[in-house]
């Protein structure tokens, strides 16, 4: 069963959509009974960086959560804020992230971006696969995906990033490290190549 965490924030109901119109079992999880049964979890998240690690906070999960990411070695996809959760701390406020992935979250530097409105990064960019994963099996071969952020993830370690994109520079837009996975863009809003990503990741 794949665990979508519900503490308040996400497009919730479009995975579950997803994963129901393919006959994965996915399930809204907002108790620790419920989450002990997952063999994934989704960490989805919108808005900003403290309001989400607050929600998650209050939600009761969070032991739980580092419980299984960390020791029982569970698969976990963060989406947009979710996947900035993954860091240690963020630019855009002041408390720790999970700090399951060494690296922080940073404001663009809206001094090396073209476009007239510069933030957020908004709409469609392809995305860079930089090396073979799982993830990315199917997909296609310069794959559009639909963002919506001002913020992006640094990591520490090269080797974790899978895949990039470009705003002004390139960043992080899909991170891996063993069993964490955390994805900047929303693949439930990027139709084909988001819909075979969810697939890509129940398959784990």
């Amino acid at each position: 069963m794949i665990a979508i965490i519900d503490y308040g924030l996400g497009n919730l109901k479009a995975f579950s959509n997803v994963y129901k119109r393919h006959n994965v079992v996915a399930e809204l999880v907002t108790t620790k009974e419920q989450l002990s049964k997952a063999d994934k979890i989704i960490l989805p998240g919108v808005g900003a960086f403290d309001h989400a690690m607050e929600k998650l906070d209050k939600s009761g999960l969070s032991a739980l959560l580092n419980e299984m990411v960390l020791e029982k070695k569970v698969p976990v996809l963060g989406i947009c804020v979710g996947m900035q959760m993954l860091a240690k701390s963020s630019d855009e406020g002041v408390k720790n992230g999970l700090g399951w992935i060494d690296g922080e979250v940073k404001l663009f530097d809206t001094g090396k971006i073209q476009d007239i409105t510069r933030l957020p990064h908004m709409g469609w960019n392809d995305v860079r696969v930089k090396k073979d994963n799982p993830l990315f099996t199917g997909l296609d071969e310069a794959p559009l995906f639909y963002f919506l952020h001002s913020y992006y993830f640094s990591c520490h370690n090269k080797s974790d990033i899978i895949a990039e994109s470009d705003y002004g520079d390139f960043f992080a837009c899909a991170v891996n490290h063993e069993n964490i996975y955390g994805v900047q863009f929303h693949p439930e809003k990027s139709h084909n190549n988001g819909i075979q990503l969810l697939k890509n990741f129940a398959d784990l």
